[in-house]
């Protein structure tokens, strides 16, 4: 029996030293996470915050304690969860501020920290270059692509093949294009900012005519592109972007005349339209995001819409990893799954690699809010893009990317002026751009 009660009244005295340290209160509170920020035990000092807030304690000082933590971490889209419920109690100290405007842009949320900044400190903002509006970049870049299959695709005789006798058959066979653009981006206002893109292409294509006997015409495709894109933050962290993306272009073709053999040149020009808005938002280490794009694109008008979710695993821009979903629809077809995309980034140094691949039925098929659109008169089925980034200097970046992509198009043939018969043939698009920016 005395064994017994002496047990109890060990265990008893355990409990009461276990409530002892378990005892909760602001005082206790903010001596223990003061004193683990000063020994920077950033992991317990987490942990031990976590375990505060269960009961019931929170204030300014743990709030930013526990932000800070994040922040030495580099978990930085945590910390900044934590710098802004300290700045919603307290907006005046610089410390804080500048927490809080460091935690946004290493998170990926540039545009959001431009916007808290227009009521920073006179001092940090001119620290960090502030101005409420100014050019933010200018950027130019130049590309070449190139059709490695041509001389193997053109000469392959598919009016053979396809019996085209006394009809008419055609195509149109890539042989390269260079194109080159340039960037220019400002804020309007804090959390508001435009981006302005003119691109100019130029295609080299062979015209293949059969009427009569097979005939070959060399031919220019001139291509203009102008992207307008402002963005801007409603509210606390929620992101909406328009877009508008005008193409226009003239060629001249040959074309068959009413006898065989005979052919006249006719100019073509044509224009394609874009609209484009774009939703997005922050929540923790995720970025969901929806876009609808109203296009017309050869006099075809369509829908395409398309959703992802961003993902920061480590909580910041080092590494994050985006699948996309793309839906199309016009009035042949009804809106249905289209295409499947996944892109990422990883950081290494001062390197930055990105890259993306997509996968689907890419027909006329819209990439960043109408900047990328793949106009040329067939379809792919696969894309893959690596991008290196590298900076020299302050405030300059290099730019160097890789593009594969297949291509199906199609030998047609007309009989009576009406399309009568086809035939795919394929080839690998490949495209190497080079470019550099300056940032403000």
């Amino acid at each position: 029996m005395s064994k017994r009660v002496g047990l109890i009244i060990v265990f008893g005295l355990l409990f009461l030293a276990v409530s002892a340290q378990e005892t909760w209160n602001y005082a206790a509170v903010d001596k223990k996470s003061h004193e683990l920020y000063q020994k920077k035990k950033w992991a317990e000092l987490i942990k031990y915050s976590n375990d505060a807030r269960n009961h019931g304690i929170d204030f300014f000082y743990l709030q930013a304690r526990s932000g800070i933590a994040y922040y030495n971490l580099k978990l930085y889209r945590k910390s900044t969860k934590w710098f802004l419920k300290a700045y919603e109690n307290d907006q005046s100290f610089e410390w804080l501020q500048e927490y809080l405007y460091y935690s946004l842009v290493f998170g990926g949320r540039t545009t959001e920290a431009l916007k808290y900044a227009k009521n920073f400190t006179p001092a940090f903002q001119q620290k960090i270059n502030y101005a409420p509006a100014k050019i933010s970049r200018i950027a130019f870049e130049g590309g070449y692509s190139f059709n490695p299959d041509f001389d193997k695709i053109k000469g392959i005789a598919y009016h053979e093949q396809l019996d085209v006798g006394d009809n008419y058959g055609e195509a149109y066979f890539l042989e390269n294009y260079h194109f080159e653009s340039f960037d220019l981006s400002h804020q309007l206002a804090p959390g508001v900012s435009i981006n302005h893109n003119f691109t100019y292409l130029g295609l080299n294509k062979e015209e293949q005519v059969y009427w009569g006997s097979q005939n070959e015409f060399p031919i220019k495709v001139n291509q203009f592109q102008y992207f307008i894109n402002p963005y801007f933050v409603l509210g606390k962290k929620w992101y909406v972007s328009p877009s508008v993306s005008i193409v226009w272009g003239n060629t001249e073709l040959y074309l068959g005349n009413y006898d065989p053999n005979t052919f006249y040149v006719s100019s073509l020009k044509y224009s394609d339209f874009i609209y484009t808005t774009s939703s997005w938002s922050h929540f923790g280490n995720f970025s969901p995001g929806a876009e609808i794009n109203f296009a017309n694109i050869f006099d075809v008008s369509f829908t395409q819409m398309s959703a992802w979710i961003c993902y920061y695993p480590f909580s910041n821009t080092n590494f994050y990893i985006t699948p996309r979903v793309y839906f199309r629809g016009d009035k042949a077809e009804s809106l249905g799954y289209n295409t499947f995309e996944v892109s990422g980034g990883i950081q290494l140094g001062p390197v930055h690699l990105y890259g993306k691949y997509l996968n689907g039925d890419m027909r006329n098929f819209i990439e960043s809010a109408g900047y990328v659109i793949s106009n040329f008169p067939g379809s792919s089925d696969q894309k893959i893009m690596g991008s290196l980034y590298f900076p020299t200097g302050k405030k300059y970046q290099f730019v160097f990317r890789y593009i594969n992509q297949n291509i199906t198009e199609n030998y047609q043939v007309y009989t009576s002026g009406v399309k009568s018969n086809s035939l795919e043939y394929n080839y690998v698009k490949h495209t190497i751009t080079a470019g550099i920016s300056w940032n403000f």
